[in-house]
């Protein structure tokens, strides 16, 4: 059994709507909680976003018995954070548990404050948005952005963003690793060609590439 969202609020919970945040800060949960206000206090986007949201409840599962699972609302909330942010579900874990702005988003008031996450519920809820399903959502939400700004469908959102670095195996593109890259590359065409068009003779191709391999190691 799952709930969309817990609409009673306990004692000491602060409505989702009525959460402030630093419009200075430069981290990015700040930003994406905003974001997500954003959805839930507009009842129209609110609702496709939850249709969307319903899908990943395994369709054997009876929605009338058993105990109760985590809400669309925090699976929600948890899985876009965690994908945006690229966090592991040790990160997520930690945060889920200490950041104060987040357990209000998620419904938890100061009467709960010690209710903590267990790591594997959170590994078995919020798996269940994807990158797929999250990627249905943003297809709503592009919409919504462009409405409230004024934008017509077509017309581009312009955003600000930080870049970063990330570790690749571009090399740097000297005429020998040019010309390695480019015996690799015609003899793994070749392969599947002759793969294609059953003609043997090029059982060897990823032995071909070896050699040249080798010829490279030594003209370096």
């Amino acid at each position: 059994m799952r709930k969309i969202v817990d609409t009673q609020m306990k004692l000491g919970e602060v409505d989702i709507a009525d959460i402030r945040f630093d419009l200075r800060s430069r981290d990015e949960i700040p930003k994406l909680l905003m974001g997500l206000q954003s959805i839930y206090c507009n009842p129209d986007i609110r609702q496709q976003v939850f249709e969307v949201l319903t899908t990943i409840i395994p369709k054997n599962v009876d929605s009338n018995n058993g105990r109760w699972g985590m809400d669309l609302w925090r699976i929600l909330v948890l899985g876009t954070l965690r994908l945006c942010c690229s966090w592991d579900y040790d990160k997520l874990h930690d945060i889920a548990n200490n950041h104060d702005k987040l357990r209000k988003m998620l419904g938890h008031s100061e009467m709960d404050k010690d209710y903590q996450y267990a790591l594997q519920t959170l590994k078995d809820n919020v798996s269940l948005l994807t990158p797929e399903v999250l990627d249905r959502i943003n297809q709503i939400v592009v919409k919504y952005g462009h409405q409230i700004l004024g934008k017509k469908s077509k017309e581009d959102l312009r955003g600000s963003c930080d870049s970063f670095v990330v570790e690749t195996d571009v090399h740097y593109p000297t005429d020998i690793n040019l010309l390695f890259d480019a015996a690799r590359k015609m003899i793994a065409l070749i392969m599947g060609l002759c793969g294609q068009l059953d003609i043997r003779g090029w059982r060897q191709g990823k032995n071909n590439i070896r050699k040249v391999k080798r010829f490279y190691r030594k003209a370096q």
